[in-house]
């Protein structure tokens, strides 16, 4: 039995996580963390402290996720991922305090599994085609930029290759913050806008075609929850930090 708890358990997807542990065999919800509810904890550190669990399951947001993981850590507990906000000097610091604890991360920028396949279809066609950018869409009242989905999505990319700029950044005309923010060599465009929940598109381009993939999420928490559990489940058998539910998949 994997004891766990959800930190973030009031939100949209912590609280449809949460369901599906309670539901599941082999899965306890040993703890929760929410700021709005008095009888939860109002912290990843005081839950970790008052209650002992295997996993701590991050769904909270971009200016204390940081800090929740580095609370587990030290704990010799494993994390999962699920929020945004961390750059690659962070996963770097998680990765090396992880290995030195000797417990394991799992972090997603999306733990829905056609957002797994984006990212490895991505990195397939970053091998064949040499140009190529990403267009992030999110709610208006996202505060972050770019997603967790698609700075996962441009970091991969940079594993591959790096793509090819006709015309260098530095010589742009005009406004060169137009052009994006350069992500691992990836130009991110991010538009915050009513009606998108999250969707993330890489556009590949070659002389005379382009390929487009695309992942929309919708506006029920459902899809993020299995690989969620399949995170919580994988991530007692590690030691460091696993980015990407893709690398679950095989």
């Amino acid at each position: 039995m994997i004891r766990v708890c959800v930190a973030g358990i009031t939100g949209w997807t912590g609280s449809a996580v949460a369901a599906a542990i309670e539901t599941a065999a082999d899965l306890e919800l040993a703890s929760g963390v929410s700021r709005s509810d008095p009888e939860r904890f109002s912290s990843v550190a005081e839950a970790l402290d008052g209650v002992a669990v295997d996993v701590v399951v991050d769904y909270t947001h971009a200016s204390i996720v940081r800090e929740n993981v580095f609370a587990a850590i030290e704990r010799h507990v494993g994390v999962v991922v699920g929020s945004s906000g961390l750059s690659a000097a962070d996963y770097e610091e998680i990765d090396a305090k992880a290995r030195e604890n000797d417990v394991g991360v799992i972090a997603a920028g999306n733990f829905s599994v056609t957002a797994a396949l984006l990212l490895r279809s991505a990195a397939d066609a970053a091998r064949h085609l040499g140009a190529w950018e990403v267009i992030d869409y999110a709610s208006a009242t996202k505060s972050d930029a770019p997603s967790g989905t698609s700075r996962e999505l441009a970091e991969r990319l940079d594993d591959v290759s790096r793509p090819a700029l006709v015309v260098p950044l530095a010589e742009v005309h005009g406004a060169p913050e137009a052009r994006g923010a350069t992500i691992a060599a990836t130009q991110v465009h991010s538009l915050r806008l009513p009606s998108f929940t999250v969707s993330t598109e890489v556009v590949f381009a070659a002389e005379g075609e382009r390929l487009s993939i695309r992942h929309d999420a919708g506006e029920s928490a459902a899809p993020y929850v299995a690989g969620t559990l399949m995170a919580i489940r994988a991530v007692p058998g590690r030691v460091g930090l696993t980015r990407g539910l893709d690398q679950l998949l095989d």
